[in-house]
């Protein structure tokens, strides 16, 4: 059996040890697994994913770490992942390196504490919730970015606000993370959290005045190592909610991130930094009264370009560049009610003119009648014109490329036969 240093000090970054066993992993080409009489790299549990680092032969010349599986093993190699499968714990690497061996280990230290900071702060948090409102964590996941804990009941964001700042007392009093090995007779009078059934010894991990828990991951040894505790969201999650948690190194980088992008917006709106918000909504405001005018301009600009048509019977072909989306349809309608038995309405697209010695462009168009149904016409046009849309019996609409000459002589002449 591994001697689990990571248990003994859950800060010692490096350590000795001897290769008991390496072999090339199923179905992974070019790693190795290989197990060690003792190590301090944690392998994934708990929701905490594993360590990495490196084990190196003793005596070891980086320069000339060229060794193979067929030379008997290198002398660095880089551990990927680590599991415990059977009692083994099995170092993931990318290479071989030589039972017997003398190695020493080195797991990525900044890595492994900041993940001992989160998972340290998940117990803070899920034992004031627990003593709170008796909710269990039910789900813990410690990613990539943050971690996540799930419980089986109702936070709100207030009641959030309220747990982050009394989570963060814990870490200002700098009280000891305690380990317990408690007997089968301690164990059954001790009032613990635990999210599973465990067999054999039970590791408990104690933050006095604020959690008891069952667990099997390395943990910073006193609170004020955690810094800081930042819960940032909360989401319903399949009965109960999900809370997101930033601590210590990964909080600061957070922060670090947002105070640089107020300082940008900051600068943006010549406002300071404590209040982008208002003034963000201020601009909201003059966006929408703006949208509002030119709303009312298009209306005008719509009537303008109606009355240029004469009343009559005959189809009508319009080209704009000023107006789009919904106006195309508006002004269509006002030409209809003037009597024309079809109206088409095309707006230009100038970002998509086809580069060619033909004056070709693309046009959103629609196209529209009172009294025929315009959907054979639109299917001949698309056809005509490389063309897509549809739409209803009265009105369809889409986009086509062509000159403006020919899309309109087409469009008469066609709507002249209907």
């Amino acid at each position: 059996m591994t001697e689990k240093l990571f248990y003994e000090d859950s800060h010692l970054a490096e350590f000795d040890a001897a290769v008991t066993a390496c072999r090339p992993s199923d179905g992974k080409k070019g790693k190795y697994e290989i197990e060690l009489d003792r190590t301090a790299f944690f392998p994934e549990g708990g929701g905490q994913y594993a360590d990495k680092g490196t084990l190196t032969s003793v005596g070891c010349d980086r320069t000339q770490n060229t060794g193979t599986a067929e030379n008997e093993g290198r002398c660095a190699v880089r551990i990927l992942d680590v599991q415990e499968k059977g009692g083994h714990i099995l170092h993931m690497a990318d290479g071989p390196l030589e039972e017997g061996s003398a190695v020493k280990g080195r797991i990525d230290w900044d890595e492994r504490f900041m993940k001992m900071q989160q998972h340290t702060g998940e117990h803070i948090v899920s034992g004031l919730v627990h003593a709170r409102f008796g909710y269990n964590n039910v789900g813990f996941h410690l990613g990539g970015e943050d971690c996540t804990m799930d419980f089986n009941g109702e936070i709100t964001e207030e009641e959030l606000v309220q747990i982050e700042l009394e989570a963060n007392r814990a870490v200002w009093k700098n009280l000891p993370v305690v380990t317990l090995y408690p007997s089968p007779e301690e164990l059954e009078e001790m009032e613990y959290r635990s999210k599973i059934e465990i067999e054999g010894q039970v590791r408990i991990i104690e933050i006095p005045g604020y959690d008891r828990c069952a667990c099997c991951a390395p943990h910073v040894k006193l609170t004020g190592e955690i810094g800081l505790i930042k819960l940032t969201n909360v989401q319903r999650y399949k009965g109960g909610v999900r809370v997101t948690m930033l601590c210590g190194i990964r909080a600061l980088r957070d922060y670090e991130v947002k105070q640089a992008q107020a300082k940008e917006v900051s600068a943006m709106l010549c406002a300071k930094e404590n209040e982008i918000a208002e003034a963000v909504r201020h601009l909201k405001d003059e966006v929408s009264a703006l949208k509002y005018e030119v709303g009312e301009k298009e209306k005008k600009l719509i009537e303008y370009e109606a009355d240029r048509i004469p009343e009559g019977d005959e189809p009508v072909c319009v080209f704009t560049k000023d107006l789009e989306g919904e106006s195309l349809r508006l002004l269509m309608n006002r030409i209809l009610d003037r009597g024309h038995c079809l109206c088409a309405v095309l707006r230009e697209n100038s970002s998509a003119r086809e580069e060619s010695g033909e004056d070709k462009r693309t046009y959103r168009y629609v196209i529209g009648s009172r009294n025929s149904d315009v959907r054979p016409l639109a299917k001949e046009f698309n056809e005509q014109f490389e063309g897509r849309g549809g739409g209803r019996p009265e009105m369809v609409q889409g986009t086509a490329k062509g000159t403006e000459k020919a899309v309109e002589e087409w469009l008469i002449e066609k709507a002249g036969a209907m």
